[in-house]
């Protein structure tokens, strides 16, 4: 999979709206998390300690790394509490059908 293509990671039966789901895409973590926004996709690792976000709590568009309690928006990725200040990629997510589909960015 190249930066850029779509690819299908899950079915939106398995993402519920308010919760979280760790996928693989191209070799890397990505956490998917379903909003009253929609669906978003970042790197699934902490830019503070390397904690797996899969493991921490979305709270509206905010997910909280288990380790240290670092806030990030699951919208675009950047860092909304310490001691996290660097931001998490975010993806781009499509819905085809039941269907979602990411496609990595740098």
């Amino acid at each position: 999979m190249s930066i850029g293509e779509f690819s299908r990671v899950a079915g939106m039966d398995e993402l519920p709206r308010g919760a979280s789901l760790c996928v693989e895409v191209g070799g890397r973590e990505i956490l998917l998390c379903h909003t009253a926004d929609g669906v978003f996709a970042v790197d699934n690792l902490c830019s503070h300690a390397q904690a797996r976000l899969c493991e921490g709590k979305l709270k509206g568009q905010k997910i909280l790394c288990p380790l240290h309690g670092a806030a990030f928006d699951v919208r675009d990725g950047r860092a909304l509490s310490r001691p996290a200040i660097r931001p998490i990629a975010s993806h781009k997510v499509k819905l085809d059908g039941e269907s979602i589909m990411v496609a990595l960015g740098d």
